[in-house]
């Protein structure tokens, strides 16, 4: 066998085996390694790599999914379609919201490289944070995409796309969606990778930490964990009360049996749009409503999402010695909620879209990206909470829709 044969043989076995077990079997070799050969120093380089290729992608990644969500074509025009978008909404923003009182409440640090000298550096005072942002927001778009400035690629994006939805022929949109389908498909090959980058990763956190880095990451996905919980079990069946007039939790506990289990073990809102539907018909709700909400749901309504990218960039500010106001904290609420919305679709994300919202507090791109490599270490439980959150909202918030018609012509 040659040895182009042999390569390619070995990459479709690594392919063949669950990504969550690659993962898993990167952290365990990378805290091997660490312990019992620290001198093999380019290990870590895979974390270096696997932080500088996130770092290189993710600019062209929200700038090509923002102009690509913009440019979908109009929805039925239905007075329930305008309730579920608001329900996405409202919730995806709540989370964010619970997210941020977590956060005051239980604030986290993270082991970062390279943050003695940023220490104090970033705005904290509201007037500071709005100055910088308005500056920013007008920058060079080539110059903001180059110089990963989020705050002016969010800004371009939303007037590009804006501006090509009622121009723009359908072949033009067409080539946008391909781009935007080929920076994703870019994404996941690198994701592809990511259990070599994660065992680096903790190579190197666990050299200069020791194994007490890992009660650092049990913190965080324990306040992860409650918040989303708190969304599923509090905030949303507010929502749905309010929107119903009834009982929310015999539709919270059927959604979470029959939709949030399966996705945790798929960990994507795609994929579990086979259940949802299925789900809906079993509720005997219009399927010519849920057979465009439930995929329309798959990709903006992202509340969990929105609590992980506020728990972590607020981990970051707080690993950076920044006081930071309530106010101040909601404004990247409703920014976490915004950019929630383009997170679907892409492994990873909601982690990628997190220099995004760290932006908005003045933090280095540099510190930004490792704090989505933290993110990757503890996206196997991360991302499987999150993707039963957000999936199983989609089915509680079209039904909350039907019920209330029905309420409302009784």
């Amino acid at each position: 066998m040659n040895s182009s044969g042999f390569f390619s043989k070995v990459y479709k076995k690594y392919n063949s085996i669950n990504l969550v077990v690659r993962i898993i079997t990167g952290i365990i070799l990378g805290v091997f390694l660490a312990l019992f050969a620290p001198e093999l120093k380019p290990v870590k380089m895979l974390g270096e790599l696997f932080i500088g290729a996130l770092k290189g992608i993710a600019p062209i990644l929200v700038f090509t999914l923002i102009i690509s969500s913009l440019i979908q074509g109009e929805l039925k025009r239905d007075g329930r379609f305008k309730v579920i978008v608001f329900l996405y909404f409202i919730s995806t923003f709540l989370a964010s919201c619970a997210a941020v009182v977590s956060s005051f409440l239980f604030p986290q640090t993270l082991t970062l490289n390279g943050i003695n000298a940023l220490i104090g550096t970033s705005p904290a005072n509201l007037n500071e944070v709005l100055h910088n942002l308005l500056i920013n927001i007008v920058s060079n778009p080539i110059t903001s995409l180059a110089s990963a400035n989020y705050l002016g690629i969010l800004f371009w994006a939303i007037i590009f796309g804006l501006s090509m939805k009622s121009i723009a022929s359908d072949g033009t949109k067409k080539i946008l969606s391909d781009i935007s389908d080929c920076i994703s498909k870019i994404v996941c090959k690198i994701i592809n990778f990511a259990p070599f980058g994660i065992m680096g990763l903790v190579f190197g956190a666990v050299s200069a930490s020791g194994t007490d880095i890992f009660g650092e990451y049990g913190k965080l996905i324990l306040l992860l964990a409650f918040c989303m919980a708190f969304v599923y079990f509090i905030s949303n069946p507010l929502i749905v009360f309010i929107v119903t007039r009834k009982n929310p939790y015999p539709l919270i506990i059927k959604c979470l049996k029959e939709s949030g289990i399966t996705a945790f073990f798929t960990r994507s809102s795609a994929a579990n749009i086979p259940v949802n539907m299925a789900l809906c018909e079993e509720l005997k709700l219009d399927k010519d409503i849920y057979s465009i909400s439930i995929p329309l749901g798959a990709t903006i309504n992202m509340s969990g999402a929105a609590v992980t990218i506020t728990i972590m960039t607020l981990a970051a500010v707080h690993t950076l010695g920044v006081e930071v106001s309530f106010a101040t904290a909601i404004i990247l609420g409703v920014l976490a909620s915004f950019a929630a919305c383009g997170a679907s679709g892409v492994a990873g994300g909601s982690l990628l879209l997190i220099p995004l919202a760290c932006s908005l507090f003045g933090i280095s791109n540099d510190i930004a990206i490792q704090v989505v490599g933290v993110g990757f270490i503890i996206g196997v439980i991360q991302d499987s909470l999150e993707t039963a959150l957000n999936s199983s909202s989609d089915v509680i918030f079209t039904a909350a829709a039907e019920l209330r018609k029905i309420r409302k012509e009784a």
